[in-house]
């Protein structure tokens, strides 16, 4: 009998693309003998579409969840499909609780929150399927908000003593109210060129790389549109690394690769649009700097407690083979050319594998923490 796997995709972010991209790449790489697929999309505006497929999305010609033509191959279930017939026959666009999720937990095995970013990356879905008691791929709550957030993921690394870049966190209101004063703290500390992020986001997205005053301010104001909480760190003349980890409480590493970017710096573009980045799996690097990579890799898994698949970013600087850890990704792209999934084949754990193993994983942590007794 197979097993019967949720595929929660789309989301809220501006990583809403990239989760379908991911979901699509995931629902044709799945063994169909093996795993049945339960695809859930959801809008930008937060309503779920029970049985619509990212494939049917893909189709359509535009990369977001929305409802499609009646009738169409990969629509949305109605509420008699969903739950085995007797309901009213409405689409479940907006029930994102009770009878929702109480009929996942009925209908399928695991979930896998295929969700990159905001709301869906952050641990808000990780909560809510916690609530419902439905086992789940990935990081648990706490480690989930940790590394979305680029400035309290670096301190729990700074507190785990485990070598990051010079940095500096702002809030958006700090910037609106004292512009010209953080400008300046930032020249004085950091320098140029630096990099300025929203401090809950991936993919590249609302990066800019500024090279002046006036593109600062610039790079400030365009994160400050997708965050509360912005982050600037120093420019740092390396190697891009990449190490994917596997595993619950005793997590392993794959081989390391590198990013060579086909652009100023590896951006949106590079990631999931063009061909011109490199990936160059395993890195051509020395032995002890391949084992201190996959090393601190582990260190970072287990400084958020996370579970499941992440993938830990890393310079290796130029000057001195200095290893720094740049970020962790707790739901790291699934895309056929993203990396995670390279490193693991690259490892010796193919695709479909892959998939599997981290469904095992997943029940396997839901299991552990059926122990916790009961208040």
């Amino acid at each position: 009998m197979s097993l019967k796997m949720a595929l929660l995709y789309g989301g809220q972010s501006g990583e809403h693309e990239v989760s379908i991209m991911s979901a699509c790449s995931v629902l044709e790489a799945v063994d169909k003998d093996r795993m049945e697929i339960f695809p859930v999309g959801i809008g930008k505006d937060g309503r779920w579409y029970p049985g619509l497929s990212p494939l049917a999305v893909k189709a359509s010609g535009t990369l977001e969840v929305r409802p499609l033509p009646p009738g169409a191959a990969g629509s949305p279930l109605a509420r008699e499909d969903l739950a085995g017939g007797g309901g009213a026959g409405e689409d479940l666009l907006e029930n994102t609780g009770g009878f929702l999720l109480g009929a996942l937990k009925k209908t399928v095995d695991v979930v896998f929150p295929l969700l990159h970013g905001p709301k869906g990356e952050d641990g808000t879905v990780q909560g809510l399927l916690e609530l419902a008691g439905i086992p789940y791929v990935g990081a648990g709550v706490a480690a989930s908000a940790a590394g979305m957030d680029k400035a309290l993921m670096k301190a729990l690394f700074q507190a785990q003593r485990i070598p990051v870049g010079d940095y500096r966190a702002y809030l958006r209101s700090e910037w609106r109210e004292c512009p010209e004063e953080i400008i300046g703290e930032i020249e004085g500390a950091l320098g140029y060129p630096c990099f300025v992020k929203p401090a809950n986001l991936g993919s590249s997205v609302g990066i800019t790389k500024a090279h002046d005053r006036q593109e600062l301010a610039t790079a400030l104001k365009t994160a400050a549109e997708y965050d509360r909480k912005l982050i600037v760190e120093a420019f740092i003349d390396g190697r891009e690394i990449e190490c994917a980890v596997l595993g619950n409480d005793r997590p392993e590493a794959s081989v390391p690769g590198e990013i060579i970017p086909g652009a100023e710096f590896y951006d949106y573009e590079d990631k999931y649009v063009n061909t011109k980045t490199k990936l160059i799996y395993p890195a051509a690097l020395p032995a002890e700097t391949t084992e201190e990579i996959r090393s601190l890799a582990i260190r970072a898994f287990k400084a958020i407690d996370c579970a499941g698949f992440a993938r830990v970013d890393f310079f290796v600087l130029r000057k001195n083979g200095q290893v720094l850890v740049n970020e962790i990704n707790t739901i790291p792209g699934f895309t056929k050319i993203s990396m995670y999934p390279k490193l693991w084949e690259a490892s010796g754990l193919p695709y479909p594998q892959l998939i599997e193993r981290l469904v095992a994983l997943a029940l396997e942590r839901h299991e552990e923490m059926k122990q916790n007794k009961l208040l």
